[in-house]
């Protein structure tokens, strides 16, 4: 998809020397059931999501406060960042904005897989069999998770050091849904991170009945459709 291919290139721009996962052996394990339950749909709730532009000035604040550039702004004592921190973060924000840009989620969830479809995106798939996660390889990179307490970690391991990261948290009542997302490589000495939230909705049915013909097209009718 055209999206996918922007992703692609983002990600080029902002990677250099390979990074550590951020999940570890022990949350990659668990007994029983899964934790959590995300099953369900999901829409997003823009009146608590972080603003990708605030966010964006904390962390060029944050670069300003721990850069190594000895050059000062017009205040005394102020430091500020090289052009190729600012770039770098830069870059990150536009990442985290355009993966977590989805408006609905559909969460399928049994007993070893859960799966994340987003709308105009690939789906992100987390496997677990016999109570171990099972990396799944992709043409994007190898994506592995686990579990922090409650929470459903992934981690998106791309080429070349990028790492996309989600925490999922779902509210006690099973209404509200928490997804955190960070991005970070080697050429950012800070990662990005945004917060998206979504509340539980039901997906109304269908009323098209759908069957792909012989000539790999796709038929849908109110109706019955004859073979």
């Amino acid at each position: 998809m055209k999206r996918n291919g922007i992703i692609l290139v983002l990600c080029l721009s902002v990677t250099a020397c390979s990074q550590q996962p951020v999940i570890d052996a022990a949350m990659m394990r668990f007994e029983g059931a899964m934790p959590a339950d995300f099953g369900g749909s999901w829409e997003r709730n823009y009146a608590l999501d972080d603003d990708v532009n605030a966010v964006l000035r904390e962390a060029y604040y944050r670069i300003s406060q721990t850069s190594a550039d000895q050059r000062y702004s017009v205040r005394p004592g102020t430091a500020i960042a090289s052009s190729k921190d600012m770039s770098s973060v830069l870059a990150l924000a536009r990442l985290a904005e355009m993966i977590t840009r989805p408006d609905v989620l559909t969460i399928s969830q049994n007993a070893y897989e859960i799966s994340v479809a987003r709308k105009d995106d690939f789906a992100m798939t987390c496997a677990f069999y016999d109570g171990v996660a099972k990396g799944i390889d992709s043409v994007y990179g190898t994506e592995i998770c686990g579990w922090d307490g409650e929470q459903l970690v992934s981690n998106l391991i791309l080429p070349d050091g990028l790492q996309v990261t989600h925490r999922f948290t779902i509210s006690a009542d099973g209404e509200q849904l928490r997804v955190v997302t960070t991005v970070s490589s080697s050429t950012s000495r800070i990662p990005f991170t945004l917060r998206r939230f979504y509340t539980r909705f039901d997906r109304p049915t269908s009323f098209f009945n759908c069957i792909e013909t012989l000539s790999m097209k796709r038929v849908c009718s109110t109706g019955e459709i004859e073979p």
